[in-house]
């Protein structure tokens, strides 16, 4: 059922998720393709904020900013294996791998290349205490709608 706190926590997870990719972006090596990095992510900062955040507003303060700090991590997860499996498809269809269970296991070792390169104190400081905003906001929102 749709609410204000969902609405407000998936617009909060969106903006988030796109901040924090263009933090991303100077990050990766040079040449890689990013051209809808920070709309995919956007995207799954909607659902994120939509199915996580939303229907567990409304829990007080201290209960707001521990799920938006859940969400905040479910939603880079979420984002990085999505990312991973996207370029193992890619190298897949190249022929790279000589069997499925190599492909599979790729999708982890991609994962945490891609999580070596992004852990910076700028970008997790920055999705934690978005999240812990996003989840207060959520939080206010509900009290304000409900």
């Amino acid at each position: 059922m749709p609410t204000a706190a969902r609405l407000v926590a998936a617009a909060c997870f969106a903006g988030l998720a796109y901040l924090v990719s263009g933090m991303i972006v100077p990050l990766l090596p040079e040449g890689t393709p990013v051209p809808f990095l920070g709309i995919i992510n956007a995207l799954l900062g909607v659902v994120c904020g939509w199915r996580i955040m939303g229907p567990r507003a409304g829990r007080g303060v201290r209960g707001s900013v521990g799920i938006g700090i859940t969400t905040s991590v479910a939603l880079g997860l979420l984002a990085l294996f999505l990312h991973s499996a996207a370029k193992m498809v890619k190298l897949s269809l190249r022929k790279y791998y000589d069997n499925p269970t190599e492909a599979v296991v790729a999708i982890f070792e991609i994962g945490f290349e891609y999580a070596k390169l992004i852990a910076t104190t700028e970008v997790i400081g920055t999705a934690l205490i978005g999240g812990i905003i996003a989840g207060l906001v959520t939080n206010a929102a509900d009290r304000r709608w409900n």
